[in-house]
């Protein structure tokens, strides 16, 4: 077996210094080493996942026990603390002594022998203390949610001043427990045919707030799942599918996803369609469309898809008025999602808030072209940040009068069981 503990190294490394999505870099290191045990590949995961969720708050504790402040380290012996420091602190499983001596192997392994003395002194010192370290009092409620919840302070700020006394459990479900979705590919089989087809070894539930909705736990890889070849069924959270779900797409209609990818919602929308229309499902990125054109061919719903690279805030003149309904899932901060892809809330910075408003708009202010009389526009993000959402939608409405809102939602983290999103059904009169 190769070290897990270097691997996962490795990809903190690669995290922190190619500026990769810590999902991407753990996926990549997992293909690399996919023949290694299910209980070490689950190590890894554990551990790179745990450590990326956790940064500030381990650099809390590691600046409590270091002289030198875990900014100042050098990025493989920070790496290498704040690894020591998780395991300390939240795998029980794993004895503290190991730890130690582990990180200090892996400091001399790396060049890195003449600090491995400062990394087990600290290591050591966290672990005689570990249940007795201090935590920002409440009294400073945004350091507290900060260091607590692993998340900037300005974010937290602004998700108390947005969501008051539901901030904290909003913060707080980046830690949740959480199943993963599926849709049901209902042009193949039945939600209760598909858990037959699945069968006792994992473990599955029906989905809360939509019918074709299975959520399972208890898996290896999604892509060695009965029923993943066949195409029987799709990732996709909940939350998305109860926005595809209200913008009432029927059979025989024409559909345009101006940014598809990775293309639930183009999945999603054929299967109202029973096979029947056309799909226009479009994004700006060739490596994205690739992905779109995969999970279509799997599913068997290539026939009806126009799958095509074209800039969102470009018009197409070929589509105006064309559209029964435009999916207009647009880029947006990601606040709702920060559970599933632990580092976004470290990348969001708060200029770049005005940015996504800016583009949102500049993007509908082109799609809406495509909405015939009678059509609907479905406008939705995964984020909770409320001038993404109901205020563009406010924005959108007094900026044209065709459109009246016809459906709006706002799930919330936390206090849904289901991803932040938001979703407007926008229609054209």
């Amino acid at each position: 077996m190769t070290n897990a503990r270097d691997i996962v190294l490795s990809i903190l490394l690669d995290i922190e210094g190619n500026n990769t999505f810590s999902n991407i870099a753990i996926a990549k290191a997992l293909k690399k080493h996919q023949f290694e045990a299910k209980k070490d590949r689950a190590f890894i995961t554990r551990l790179a996942e745990g450590v990326t969720e956790t940064r500030i708050k381990l650099d809390y504790i590691i600046d409590g026990f270091s002289k030198t402040p875990s900014e100042k380290c050098k990025p493989l012996i920070r790496s290498l603390l704040r690894m020591g420091v998780y395991q300390i602190m939240y795998m029980d499983a794993v004895p503290d002594s190991a730890v130690c001596n582990e990180a200090v192997k892996l400091a001399k392994k790396h060049n890195f022998g003449s600090l491995g003395g400062f990394v087990n002194g600290v290591l050591r010192a966290v672990a005689r203390n570990k249940d007795n370290i201090a935590m920002p009092d409440r009294k400073n409620m945004s350091e507290y949610l900060s260091v607590n919840y692993s998340t900037p302070e300005w974010l937290c700020k602004k998700i108390m001043e947005d969501y008051g006394e539901k901030g904290e459990t909003i913060i707080a479900a980046s830690f949740d427990e959480r199943k993963t979705a599926l849709r049901v590919n209902t042009l193949k089989i039945t939600r209760e045919k598909l858990k037959e087809f699945i069968g006792p070894h994992i473990f599955m539930e029906d989905g809360i707030y939509d019918e074709n909705a299975l959520l399972i736990s208890g898996y290896d890889f999604i892509r060695s799942m009965p029923g993943y070849r066949q195409g029987l069924f799709f990732i996709q959270d909940e939350s998305s599918m109860c926005a595809i779900k209200a913008a009432g797409i029927k059979p025989c209609q024409t559909v345009v996803d101006v940014c598809a990818a990775p293309g639930g919602k183009t999945l999603n929308a054929a299967c109202y369609m029973q096979g029947k229309g056309k799909i226009y499902a479009r994004d700006i990125s060739d490596e994205k469309l690739i992905l779109i054109e995969e999970n279509a061919g799997r599913l068997g719903i290539g026939d009806m898809l126009s799958i095509e690279k074209w800039d969102a805030k470009s018009v197409d003149e070929k589509l105006v008025q064309k559209a029964d309904v435009v999916i207009a899932d647009l880029p947006c901060s990601g606040l709702g999602i920060m559970g599933r892809k632990n580092d976004i809330k470290y990348r969001i910075k708060p200029e770049q808030l005005d940015e996504l408003v800016r583009l949102q708009r500049d993007i509908l202010s082109v799609v809406k072209q495509y909405v015939k009389k009678g059509g609907v526009l479905l406008y939705s993000t995964c984020t909770i940040n409320p001038q993404e959402n109901k205020e563009n939608t406010r924005w959108f409405l007094e900026s044209d009068s065709e459109f009246k809102l016809r459906d709006e939602r706002q799930m919330l983290q936390g206090v849904d069981k289901c991803d932040g999103f938001y979703y407007a059904v926008l229609q054209r009169g």
